[in-house]
């Protein structure tokens, strides 16, 4: 019996070593957060429509790749990406639409009032209910959905110019998208 508590220091050592092995591997990504969502079916969702913007449903986002935007107007690193989504808009870059995500709806309509709409639609999620069924961790985050509705790429945290130059433009040219 004494042996096990004199094993058990070089156990759980041996664990921790190990994690931090394949935590630590050339290649990865440290920022990357894991998601259960790619290559799979992206969630139904209709959701009411964020100010003047008609109602946003999934279903009639089929057809064609789309880029999914989750924002608040709460959240400061939102609005340090709203500036390349705006512009992103004006150059009519890329299909982009946006959910609300667990704000008032005032608050949301009077962020986009002041600092621009980039959303070809921008849909309510007060409750957050959308956001779980994606696997939002924290606003902003952005998924990227395939004409067949099946999620390819998740993007956490705001997006900037070399992302979306390196990343997002070319998977959506991949996509199909021009």
């Amino acid at each position: 019996m004494k042996r096990i508590f004199y094993l058990l220091p070089l156990a759980l050592f041996l664990v921790l070593a190990a994690y931090f092995a394949l935590s630590l591997r050339p290649g990865r990504d440290i920022h990357e957060l894991p998601s259960a969502m790619i290559e799979k079916p992206a969630p139904a969702f209709e959701l009411p429509g964020l100010g003047d913007s008609a109602p946003l449903a999934l279903n009639a986002l089929k057809g064609h790749p789309v880029v999914i935007n989750f924002f608040a107007s709460w959240c400061v690193p939102c609005r340090i990406e709203h500036p390349l989504l705006m512009r992103l808009a004006q150059q009519n870059r890329i299909p982009l639409y946006g959910i609300d995500y667990k704000d008032k709806p005032e608050d949301g309509t009077r962020l986009l009032a002041t600092y621009g709409d980039p959303y070809r639609l921008a849909g309510m999620d007060r409750d957050g209910r959308t956001g779980l069924d994606f696997g939002v961790y924290g606003v902003p985050e952005t998924y990227v959905i395939d004409a067949g509705g099946i999620i390819r790429k998740r993007f956490v945290g705001p997006l900037t110019a070399e992302t979306v130059d390196q990343e997002l433009l070319p998977l959506l040219k991949q996509l199909g998208q021009s």
